[in-house]
């Protein structure tokens, strides 16, 4: 027989006391603001963005009225700068009607076509030379 034979096996034990305990709970350090904490700045950061909305909309209010009031302003300049245009158009025509009816006898040009007395504005129409009858298109 052998020495080997005639001792005990060796077996690996624990120390004296036993292991130290695993930890396997999660220990992770805690990062970022709370959920209040972003509910919260979230609640600041749309509250901003709803004032800054309400200003916007205030400014494009007041730049309607302003548009609005501007054209009531401007309306008579309009109206008058109309009619410099169809005494100009209308001085216009009444030279062409003269060249045009020199040769007729008894035509008096400018004359009115109506037998009354009451004042009938021209209707002086400006049609694009394409929309009038006849143009040809190549």
């Amino acid at each position: 027989m052998s020495n080997t034979a005639a001792a005990p096996p060796s077996q690996d034990m624990p120390p004296k006391g036993g292991f130290s305990s695993i930890r396997y709970e999660r220990r992770l350090p805690k990062r970022g603001p709370s959920g209040l904490a972003m509910f919260g700045i979230l609640g600041g950061v749309m509250g901003y963005g709803w004032y800054r909305l309400y200003l916007g909309l205030d400014e494009r209010r007041e730049l309607e009225r302003e548009k609005i009031w501007s054209r009531i302003h401007l309306t008579p300049l309009l109206i008058a700068e109309a009619d410099r245009d169809e005494y100009r158009r209308k001085c216009a025509a009444l030279e062409r009607e003269r060249v045009i009816m020199k040769d007729v006898p008894g035509w008096e040009a400018g004359k009115s076509v109506y037998n009354g007395t009451r004042y009938v504005p021209d209707v002086i129409a400006n049609v694009p030379i394409h929309q009038q009858p006849g143009f040809k298109q190549d």
